[in-house]
């Protein structure tokens, strides 16, 4: 009978408490004084160019000078704060005695004042100022834009002037920690502002906004069904089409209806190794269009722009967020300097702006069977493999991991060592896998009671199992030993569970136990569903 033997094989670098060598941010920031951040500086197609905060890198942010005093907390149009989709704070300032506090940081862009949102962390510190744990946005145009708050004096005060402890705020803001800044209130953070399903915070004020396909009734707050295209176009984007008793949002050419069955996008393919967008011409006559990386340029068809790259090229960011791998690009349209061969000579537009988005999963389930064959005969190993994202299963000659089998199917013994790799079709920078767990089980049923586990929570379990290192962060290699279950089961199925994610930085101001650290990341497997992305079975016939 097996005995099963647990021994975690984890290294971690731990260290030591530095408390009193950990900077406090209020002292050890880096200001943020830029003019074009100010909430008040607008750009257009004639006045300014567009800026990205491609500098911002995970440190602690003071606005300072001409940005302004603090980051604004209602929403602020695009076009602003010298970038196309402006930075602001979804939330309250927090108080002195408060620490550090999380708060939602959204990017306006095309009419959504959250098109794009990450968690930042903001202090109050004791000189009545505020700092901010700043991420890098993960495509241009992003900044994150800063704002003069009105200072209360005399003017506001009410009954004797005298005594300016007394000075209060006008309508829609509250008095900041130093006594003489009117910050302004969020609405929407007490009982969503009695919005019935959105609240946005503007400046001293705020407003409630619907979903796709209703609209805000005569309250303000309420929302109601759109009953056809009298209203509001009936949500539609574009064309709203009226049905017998109903209605139906229609595109114009070369453009698709969204999931929302309202708005009209441009079609994007989305693949591992290469994303794909086709713009209809009609849309963009007159204009260049490129990406991030400008020497990345649409190719016409004549019907429509073409623009084609990968996960790696022309200034696409790949992010880590929730259970899913984000590839983000822009598209954008500029007028064309001279006419062009295929009788562009007019424009319609200054700028066309086209955000680029591709979601993958993060999480995968893996499969590798074998049989065990007890006469030490031949053992004969077949596999396939499917999946939807960049990974298969490889079985290699040797531990040196770069031959695999091809063609002629392996031949094995019992005892001998099955080496495999978990390999990635597209290499992605910045990426890393982690095997949560691998357990073989009799049949190939993943719910299987009986498991044997090789791995669990990311440490390996039994001694004789090994795991090679790669240069690829996303390649994962081992050594597994042939073996059987007890009884008449003479096969064998190894699961195992991977999921992607950004490489871990420790750093002294943000230290974790190994304890600690185990169980944060026990939590988050827990909350992310596991995904079965690619099965590679081994059949092996027993004489």
């Amino acid at each position: 009978m097996f005995q099963y033997l647990f021994i975690c094989i984890c290294f971690t670098i731990q260290l030591q408490p530095v408390s009193s060598m950990a900077l406090d941010p209020c002292s050890a920031y880096i200001s943020l004084n830029e003019p074009w951040r100010n909430t008040d500086h607008q750009i257009n197609g004639s006045h300014g160019q567009p800026t990205c905060d491609s500098q911002i890198d995970g440190e602690w942010y003071r606005f300072t000078g001409m940005a302004g005093d603090a980051m604004p907390t209602f929403c602020i149009p695009e076009n602003h704060c010298g970038t196309h989709a402006p930075i602001w704070l979804n939330g309250s300032h927090p108080r002195e005695s408060d620490g550090i506090v999380p708060r939602q940081a959204c990017a306006s862009f095309n009419g959504n004042c959250c098109l794009w949102n990450t968690t930042i962390d903001v202090k109050a510190c004791p000189g009545g100022y505020y700092v901010y744990h700043l991420i890098r946005p993960s495509v241009c145009f992003h900044a994150y834009c800063g704002h003069f708050y009105d200072i209360c004096d005399v003017v506001d005060c009410q009954g004797s002037c005298l005594d300016t402890s007394d000075c209060t705020c006008s309508p829609g803001t509250t008095l900041g920690p130093d006594g003489q800044t009117c910050l302004d209130e969020n609405e929407c953070e007490q009982n969503n502002g009695g919005c019935s399903e959105f609240c946005v915070n503007l400046k001293n004020s705020y407003r409630c906004e619907c979903g796709i396909g209703r609209t805000l009734g005569s309250d303000g707050k309420t929302c109601e069904e759109i009953e056809g295209c009298h209203n509001n176009n009936g949500g539609c984007s574009h064309t709203c089409i009226e049905v017998e008793d109903t209605y139906q949002c229609e595109c114009p050419r070369g453009l698709v209806l969204s999931e929302d069955n309202h708005t009209c996008q441009v079609p994007v393919l989305c693949k591992s190794s290469s994303i794909e967008v086709n713009i209809p011409k009609d849309l963009v006559g007159g204009l260049d269009l490129s990406l991030i990386n400008t020497s990345c340029k649409g190719v016409s068809n004549g019907t429509h722009v073409n623009i084609h790259f990968s996960l790696k090229s022309c200034g696409t960011v790949v992010d880590v967020i929730n259970d899913k791998i984000i590839a983000t690009n822009l598209v954008t349209g500029l007028p064309k300097q001279t006419p062009g061969s295929n009788g562009d000579i007019i424009v319609r537009t200054s700028k066309l702006l086209i955000p680029v988005t591709c979601e993958f999963p993060r999480r995968y389930t893996i499969s590798e069977g074998y049989v065990p064959n007890l006469k030490n005969s031949p053992l004969e190993i077949m596999s396939r493999n499917q999946g939807i994202f960049p990974f298969t299963l490889e079985i290699f000659k040797d531990k040196d991991f770069d031959e695999p089998y091809r063609g002629a199917l392996p031949t094995l013994k019992l005892r001998d060592s099955l080496y495999f790799g978990i390999e990635p079709l597209v290499h992605v920078n910045g990426l890393e896998t982690l095997v949560e767990s691998c357990f073989a089980t009799p049949t190939s049923k993943i719910d299987e009671i009986l498991k044997y586990y090789l791995i669990q929570d990311g440490c390996v379990s039994d001694d004789s199992v090994k795991q090679y290192t790669s240069k690829d962060h996303l390649a994962k290699h081992f050594q597994v030993p042939v073996f059987k279950f007890v009884g008449k089961d003479n096969k064998a199925l190894l699961w195992l569970f991977m999921k992607g994610r950004q490489p871990r930085v420790q750093t002294a101001l943000n230290t974790v136990s190994a304890t600690d650290s185990q169980a944060a990341g026990k939590e988050k497997m827990r909350q992310v569903p596991k995904i079965p992305v690619a099965n590679r079975g081994i059949n092996l016939p027993c004489s």
